[in-house]
């Protein structure tokens, strides 16, 4: 399991103060704290490589995409670089067409289950690689 909050504030500057605003932690009551997006690309493909290197198991799983709890996420960019189809950006680098997958990545890690293991992906997932525009094929 992630850090809790109180845990990323113990580990935050000094003079850095959090607050909460509903279940997303915010700096100063304005800007979220950045976590990762899982986007279009993993739909589909779902490969697991970037959940075997999660360091706080953060990754939810659907049944056909991944996506990243935020209220997990530590930040550390360790997944971004696994991800075999570049579906995993920083929060502030998400494409400007992919926006909407940072707030479904936040409704749906609070209801699918946890993922902390490397899984087969499925025997289709290299022939949805490099397809575009998927999103109608999100599976809830």
């Amino acid at each position: 399991m992630g850090p809790t909050d109180s845990q990323r504030t113990q580990t935050a500057l000094p003079f850095v103060f959090k607050c909460k605003q509903g279940n997303s932690p915010w700096i100063f009551g304005i800007d979220p704290i950045m976590t990762h997006v899982v986007t279009e690309s993993c739909i589909k493909c779902r490969y697991t490589d970037c959940v075997d290197v999660c360091p706080v198991d953060c990754f939810r799983k659907g049944p056909n995409f991944l996506v990243i709890d935020p209220d997990e996420c530590i930040d550390c960019a360790v997944c971004i670089p696994e991800c075999p189809v570049n579906a995993i950006y920083a929060e502030e680098d998400v494409p400007d067409d992919q926006r909407e997958f940072i707030a479904l990545n936040v409704e749906l890690a609070k209801s699918w289950p946890s993922i902390t293991r490397l899984e087969p992906h499925a025997a289709d997932a290299d022939d949805w690689a490099n397809v575009k525009e998927k999103k109608h094929l999100l599976e809830r």
